[in-house]
């Protein structure tokens, strides 16, 4: 098949998940109108600590941010310690509040065992989250093996290691939260991303079991979804040279929008938080009587950016 009309071919697939995004745009709007978050609002938790995975950049820094104007002492755990110190220092003194960098490889079985071991014994923790992580390129067979089983250590092992050490401290103290920042791809598998969304459905799937566990412990549980987000993500790794033009303008979002709609959702009661009026539209339409044609769509879309 030619280029173009490979390109055509896509861009018919991204059209009929617009259209079948707008024709569900009334039932998302119901299911995302808890998380409209623009507006400031105080966040439904005790003022204490909040430890954030994968802190130096991204949706891990935005959240530090907003937690730092909000009151929260942080704890930033990162592999880069420079550019840990060089925020915890920035939002200490913009903010009055105790920032640490708290350097750690959550691929690495030692460190995430001192990281839960902290956890374990602290005793202002109100807040975890679990937002390391990192995506590959090419499919399955493609990708080195070790780099796949360090995706499942990172996203998965470690975020459960660190649940479980995290969890009896806030229910014992009445009350706190933990979000597993997952992704928009745990609702669609895709070539191409085979171990990825499968990690994110596993967060998923994790986080609405634990809420359901600690209902009544005044300890919430959310698993974030966000889909294309404006960050370092595209710019390092698997991704360096990555042209964001091959996702449409609007899929994209900014940070400091997806950590707003997952701090306001905190207290809803939700535990799936997608944030995004057209991502839940997307979802919504997934699972309609269109849902097939449009997972196959967004499938599409994925596996063409996953592929460059």
């Amino acid at each position: 098949m030619s280029n173009s009309k490979t390109t055509s071919h896509w861009g018919r697939k991204v059209a009929l998940a617009g259209l079948a995004a707008a024709g569900a745009f009334v039932a998302a709007r119901r299911v995302g109108a808890a998380a409209r978050a623009n507006a400031p609002r105080p966040i439904p938790l005790p003022r204490g600590r909040a430890v954030i995975t994968g802190a130096s950049a991204g949706i891990g820094e935005e959240f530090a941010r907003q937690l730092a104007a909000a009151g929260f002492d942080l704890t930033l755990v990162a592999r880069r310690e420079d550019r840990l110190r060089t925020l915890a220092d920035e939002l200490s003194a913009a903010h009055g509040i105790r920032a640490e960098a708290w350097p750690a490889d959550l691929a690495d079985e030692a460190d995430v065992a001192a990281l839960a071991g902290a956890l374990a014994t602290a005793d202002d923790l109100a807040l975890l989250v679990n937002n390391a992580g990192f995506g590959t390129r090419g499919e399955f067979i493609e990708v080195e093996l070790e780099r796949t089983l360090d995706m499942i250590r990172v996203h998965v092992l470690a975020t459960v290691t660190l649940c479980r050490a995290a969890a009896p401290g806030m229910i014992a103290r009445g009350g706190g939260a933990i979000i597993n920042v997952s992704s928009i791809a745990a609702f669609f598998p895709s070539a191409g991303g085979a171990n990825y969304g499968a990690t994110k459905a596993y967060l998923n799937a994790f986080s609405e079991a634990l809420a359901a566990e600690l209902r009544g412990t005044g300890v919430a549980v959310q698993a974030l979804c966000p889909g294309f987000t404006t960050t370092e993500f595209h710019d390092v790794g698997d991704y360096q040279n990555f042209d964001r033009g091959q996702i449409p303008a609007p899929l994209w979002m900014p940070a400091r929008d997806v950590v707003a709609e997952s701090l306001a959702a905190l207290g809803s009661g939700r535990v799936i938080v997608v944030p995004g009026a057209k991502y839940r539209a997307i979802v919504a339409a997934a699972n309609s009587p269109l849902g097939n044609p449009i997972r196959q769509a967004a499938r599409a879309v994925r596996a063409r950016w996953r592929k460059g």
